[in-house]
């Protein structure tokens, strides 16, 4: 059987990118990065593309009148090159799914959904978020992604403690360690339902 081909969409700096790459060198995820495809010119993760040999591209929001536009213009991208499945990691920006990729785009979130998820929810200002509210435990979700902000089934969540004297610097940190795992986690989970679900 082929391996899956993923497509990453990025918006920073990339260390989910870079972690998947590890795994999938290491044996641990039988996957392919066939395209990174960012929101910004000037994220880091383009860098991390280049260096790791995967074609990559920018699609720029700012350049299209609506959302529905740049997802028109993202998805054709992402339909060029070939890909089986679309992993979100720190990508800033709603993608509007077609009904076709349905099930086929998976996004990671620094915390345990429903909680602290949703429009304008993300990186440290989640960590915050926790933190103000006198949460004791944080983590990551891995979900399906819909049409609206972190509302998908989830496939994987990973838990961490808030500690006392914990800053957003701090519980982000120890967040992204259980990230680093979730993602292809969810990614393997994925992979083997579909699997299952075509034999």
């Amino acid at each position: 059987m082929t391996r899956a081909r993923i497509a990453v969409l990025v918006s920073g700096g990339g260390r989910s990118l870079e972690n998947l790459a590890e795994r999938i060198r290491a044996g641990e995820l039988d996957a392919e990065l066939a395209l990174v495809l960012s929101s910004t010119a000037t994220a880091l993760a383009l860098e991390r593309a280049r260096r790791l040999d995967i074609p990559a591209l920018t699609v720029d929001p700012k350049a299209f009148a609506t959302p529905a536009d740049f997802s028109a213009a993202a998805w054709a991208a992402i339909e060029d090159a070939r890909v089986d499945l679309v992993v979100l990691a720190g990508f800033l920006r709603l993608l509007l799914v077609p009904e076709a990729w349905r099930g086929r785009v998976l996004n990671i979130h620094p915390s345990l959904l429903p909680r602290f998820g949703g429009k304008g929810f993300y990186g440290e200002r989640v960590h915050r978020a926790v933190i103000a509210a006198g949460e004791r435990e944080s983590g990551c979700t891995v979900h399906y992604v819909t049409n609206e902000y972190d509302k998908g089934d989830v496939l994987v969540q990973r838990r961490v403690p808030v500690l006392p004297g914990d800053d957003e610097h701090a519980l982000g940190a120890r967040v992204f360690e259980e990230e680093r795992i979730a993602l292809p986690e969810a990614i393997s989970l994925h992979l083997r339902r579909r699997s299952a679900h075509s034999t």
